[in-house]
């Protein structure tokens, strides 16, 4: 008997699309698709199809009511039976041209031959960082200016909260000659350990569960694509792993809470530059 799949689309706020979009998958779907206003997932149809239906219901609204402002969610389930759910949600992820140096494009599909660009393999669905998000977007175009302002000197880096190991990869493409990835998240780490061997970074990424505090070593460059929250409770130990006049990549931050995490590494640090892109803003800063 052919396996019926349950395709759920959530419409709701950006800041809610990200927590929304890891329990959907820590509830045992098959896919997750991250879009601009709405997450999609599929779930294999079967006995416990009310429970879940039940307990994503609850997890949405309780996410909506922690944001202010926040619009009412949209929750659509339909039965997909026609055709293949891989297929399915697959289509909707393409390879994605991301600053001057990157392509970044899931392993089923061949992206267009530029010499001057690189390309960065992600199997998306199971940890954040695909290339499409603001946030990710916003890491790889400040990224690729640190690594142009540090040329040719090979620097190390940290990437705090590597999640798929996007960033991580992209530090080892262009001259870090050791990276430190972490994440508390052991789904996370399989899968930025299998990107980190795609993409032929693996022996210059130290990958790891270890907790940022136990870190002591200082860095170049240090990124964290958090959120604003979380970045505002790990400020004291993140600070002091950037190296006088090393550059700190921040993201994951919705335009509102921007001041809120510069608050926090004022006045060690000044801001370079900022991009903004909807609701999210990234920022470049320097230690002084």
């Amino acid at each position: 008997m052919t396996q019926s799949w349950l395709h759920l689309t959530v419409h709701t706020s950006a800041a809610c699309l990200d927590a929304v979009a890891n329990f959907l998958t820590e509830s045992g779907s098959s896919g997750v698709v991250l879009k601009p206003r709405a997450v999609e997932a599929y779930f294999p149809n079967n006995h416990s199809t009310i429970a879940l239906k039940r307990a994503v219901h609850k997890f949405v609204m309780d996410a909506v009511k922690l944001q202010e402002r926040s619009s009412k969610p949209r929750l659509s389930w339909q039965i997909s039976r026609a055709e293949d759910w891989q297929n399915s949600w697959k289509r909707f992820i393409r390879p994605s041209r991301v600053g001057k140096q990157f392509w970044v494009t899931p392993p089923w599909r061949t992206p267009p031959q530029f010499r001057s660009r690189q390309v960065i393999t992600i199997e998306p669905g199971m940890a954040f960082g695909t290339g499409t998000h603001a946030t990710t977007r916003g890491c790889l175009e400040f990224i690729e200016e640190v690594a142009a302002l540090s040329a040719p000197v090979k620097f190390t880096a940290l990437d705090i909260g590597t999640g798929s190991g996007i960033l991580a990869i992209a530090l080892s493409k262009l001259g870090a000659k050791r990276v430190w990835a972490l994440d508390n998240d052991p789904v996370a780490l399989d899968v930025a350990r299998e990107n980190l061997r795609i993409n032929g970074v693996a022996d210059r990424v130290a990958l790891s569960g270890t907790a940022l505090k136990r870190l002591k070593r200082k860095f170049p460059v240090v990124v964290a694509n958090l959120t604003a929250e979380t970045i505002v409770d790990l400020a004291g130990v993140i600070a002091p792993r950037v190296a006088p006049a090393g550059y700190l990549i921040l993201s994951g931050i919705l335009w509102d809470k921007a001041a809120s995490v510069l608050r926090c590494f004022a006045p060690r640090f000044s801001v370079v530059k900022r991009k903004r892109a909807r609701e999210w803003v990234t920022m470049l800063m320097r230690r002084r």
